[in-house]
């Protein structure tokens, strides 16, 4: 991920729980206003505190060398992963951090990477003449079991329109079918997506988590299917096809647990929208019918006549330890509650190389967001104790798929209950200072009544979410803690740049987007202008603050789709004291 200046060009933004990043085309509509919220009854904003200014030469210095190439881009399970953690640990301690893990800086992250060979078909039988789809041209699939062949054999397909399974919302589109075994066709995004607004059975606009890939497959392999296919159009999905072929070809990493992902489908993957016309074709179904019925309530599944699927994925397995880097700042009066700040340490490493460079630096994704941990610390510590304990968390695996944030959030090392927030760090603004905030996901949690007031007091502004359809708060690591209940905030610098407005701001993303987001000529500048990164990070400093030192429990909103756990999660938050 990127600050919102770099969402209104052509971005790239990070896929979660993926192999890579969406791209985010700029939107000619306006963006629509959040939907109003108001807290629980019983939240009251803490006192104030006061700020900090934050030190620039320790950003710029961590910026600097995390960045350079004897780090080799950061990539988890490479000489670079085993330079960044040792430097972080050195840098931690040296602005005061304790050790978070049990007197242990580290967090063990087990990894597993599958490459899946290249020589695969997906074969359609069963209509007059068999379909033969070819990799990347047609289609694309792996899978998450590991294993060294995962096979799908003469699979009955059925149309299960967007997959989705949301009983709170009405809606149900496996009501009425048995999928186990089968290869099952399913429609990215929700099924309001086309709404300008955000009001809708899935909130219009806006994506939710049933709009995104992942929730796709997760809910597939629930229901039993061996295979899962979306198919992908670049409008709903947010990317081109070169996007899919370029983040699921290659080798793909996940966590490594017991039971090898065996829970999971045999085959996971995307067809271009041609190849699912073909297909359907092949049926004797309308592609376009079928796909605007989907979008209506009620929509009941829809078998693909007598098709069958069969594919055989072929694996090269490789087992892998990574690590996130956890430091503290122990709290006083209240030391067994939590507050959260994270930022993910890891780049590309080696990529494609481009003028004979193939060291994908990662200067601003994600050596900027990183040195705000060291940053924040050190401004912490300096500011003195807080009543409850400050988390700095460093986490790996983000480019491929918030993996190490995932890891520590289903395997905590501090209580979940007992975290009342956190705030996540995704790169930083590198363009310059910008009148306006903007939040990721906005709507979702009493977090942003913190940040509201905050930015007032700094005389800037919050404005809607540029293009809230792309679900961008479900592609970075704050999402992981957000899926177990813990309120996390990701907001950053809008686009309205205090020195040449909105056009200025539109310029610099495209031209960091263009010319070195992803590339190995994201490096570090020292014409770089610090001051939009400052102040955004003035605003994290105090809403952590102001956490720290309360006793206030921050929610989400009634309508975020993390309450229930979160309510349950503090039910019995008290047997962990």
């Amino acid at each position: 991920m990127r600050p919102v200046l770099a969402l209104l060009a052509l971005p790239l933004i990070a896929l979660a729980g993926c192999h890579s990043r969406d791209v985010v085309q700029s939107s000619a509509t306006t963006a629509p206003a959040p939907i109003a919220q108001t807290p629980t009854s019983d939240f009251i904003l803490p006192a104030p505190q006061p700020g900090r200014l934050i030190d620039i030469n320790l950003l710029k210095s961590v910026t600097r060398t995390l960045s350079s190439d004897a780090f080799e881009g950061r990539a988890p399970g490479t000489v670079g992963e085993e330079k960044t953690v040792s430097y972080l640990i050195a840098q931690m301690r040296k602005v005061g951090l304790k050790p978070g893990n049990k007197g242990s800086w580290t967090q063990d992250v087990p990894l597993v990477e599958l490459t899946p060979s290249p020589d695969m078909t997906l074969r359609i039988a069963g209509a007059k003449t068999a379909i033969n789809l070819a990799y990347k041209t047609d289609m694309v699939a792996g899978t998450y079991r590991v294993v060294p062949a995962s096979t799908v054999a003469a699979s009955d397909m059925v149309f299960v329109g967007y997959g989705i399974n949301a009983p709170e919302r009405g809606w149900n589109d496996y009501a009425g079918v048995d999928v186990r075994g089968k290869t099952v066709v399913i429609l990215v995004n929700d099924p309001d997506y086309e709404m300008e607004g955000l009001d809708g059975p899935f909130e219009g606009r806006a994506m939710t988590y049933y709009g995104r890939w992942t929730y796709k497959y997760e809910e597939a392999a629930r229901q039993g299917a061996a295979a899962a296919l979306i198919v992908h159009e670049t409008f709903p999905a947010a990317y081109p096809w070169d996007v899919v072929v370029s983040s699921w070809t290659g080798p793909q990493l996940n966590i490594d647990v017991p039971g090898d992902h065996m829970d999971q489908s045999a085959a996971a993957g995307w067809l271009t929208l041609d190849a699912a016309k073909r297909v359907f074709a092949a049926a004797g179904k309308d592609f376009a019918a079928l796909s605007a019925a989907a979008k209506r309530s009620g929509f009941r599944a829809v078998p693909l006549g007598d098709l069958k699927a069969s594919i055989t994925i072929n694996n090269t397995i490789r087992r892998q330890r990574s690590r996130n880097v956890i430091g503290i700042l122990p709290g006083t009066s209240r030391p067994d509650d939590y507050v959260l700040y994270t930022a993910h340490w890891d780049h590309l490493g080696r990529c494609e190389p481009i003028d004979g460079d193939d060291i994908c630096n990662g200067a601003v994704d994600n050596a900027t967001g990183t040195a705000a941990l060291i940053a924040l610390a050190k401004a912490h510590r300096d500011a003195g104790p807080t009543a409850r304990t400050l988390v700095f968390l460093a986490v790996t695996a983000e480019e491929a798929g918030l993996l190490g944030s995932a890891y520590y959030a289903e395997n905590p090392v501090f209580p979940l209950a007992r975290t009342v927030g956190g705030i996540n760090m995704d790169a930083l603004n590198m363009a310059g200072p910008t009148r306006d905030v903007v939040v990721i996901g906005g709507g979702k949690s009493e977090l942003e009544l913190f940040l509201e007031r905050a930015v007032k007091d700094a005389g800037r502004v919050i404005k809607p979410e540029p293009a809230p359809e792309k679900g961008s708060f479900y592609r970075s690591d704050h999402f992981s803690f957000a899926k177990q209940g813990v309120p996390m905030l990701y907001a950053e610098s809008g686009e309205d740049l205090v020195d040449g407005g909105v056009t200025a701001g539109q310029a610099a993303a495209e031209d960091y987007t263009v010319h070195r987001y992803h590339k190995p000529q994201d490096e570090y500048d020292p014409r770089w202008t610090w001051a939009g990164a400052a102040s955004d990070l003035q605003l994290h400093y105090r809403i952590g603050r102001e956490l720290a030192q309360s006793d206030v429990w921050p929610n989400w909103f009634s309508t975020a789709e993390f309450r229930t756990i979160r309510d349950e999660s503090r039910s019995g938050a008290n047997a962990l004291k």
